[in-house]
C-alpha cells in the first residue's frame, strides 16, 4: 500500500520564497522546509541581531507547518538547526530549549542538529528545519 505525497500549506508560517512547500507529508511522515525568523503576515524578517528572538520566531515557524500537517510538536523526532556564528550557540541553545521544553508535552524531547555555516540572507542567524512522525 502507498500514500500520496501531499504539500503542507498554513498561513500561520511564511509563504515559501522559492520552488518548495513549507512542508510535505507521505503517509505518517512530515517533512519541514528550513524555517528563519520571518512573521508570516507580513514576510519580513524579524528580530536583526537577536538571535534568541530569531529562534524562538523560527520554532514558531516549524511548529505552525507542523500542526498544519495534522501532526503535533510531540511527533517531531528530529529538528535541525542552522547558526551563522559559534558563539551564537549558548544563547540559540537557552531559547531553544525553553521553546521545545514549553511544547513538548510527553516529555520526551526531539533529536538535535546543529550546524554552523551560510544561511540565504544576511539578516538570518538561524535557520530551522524538523522532521515528525504520525501515528
Amino acid at each position: 500500500m502507498t500514500s500520496e505525497k501531499t504539500a503542507i500549506s498554513t498561513p500561520d508560517a511564511p509563504a515559501p520564497a522559492h520552488t518548495f512547500h513549507q512542508g510535505v507529508r507521505k503517509g505518517p511522515f512530515v517533512q519541514v522546509s528550513g524555517q528563519g525568523p520571518v512573521d508570516p503576515a507580513t514576510n519580513e524578517y524579524l528580530y536583526p541581531g537577536d538571535v534568541a528572538a530569531q529562534t524562538t520566531r523560527t520554532l514558531e515557524n516549524v511548529r505552525a507547518i507542523v500542526e498544519a500537517s495534522g501532526a503535533t510538536f510531540d511527533d517531531v523526532v528530529m529538528l535541525r538547526v542552522y547558526l551563522t556564528k559559534r558563539e551564537d550557540f549558548p544563547i540559540m541553545n537557552d531559547a531553544y530549549g525553553a521553546f521545545v521544553a514549553q511544547h513538548t508535552t510527553n516529555g520526551v524531547l526531539p533529536s538535535r542538529t546543529t550546524v554552523f555555516t551560510g544561511l540565504p540572507r544576511e539578516e538570518m542567524l538561524v535557520e530551522i528545519d524538523a522532521f515528525a512522525i504520525t501515528d
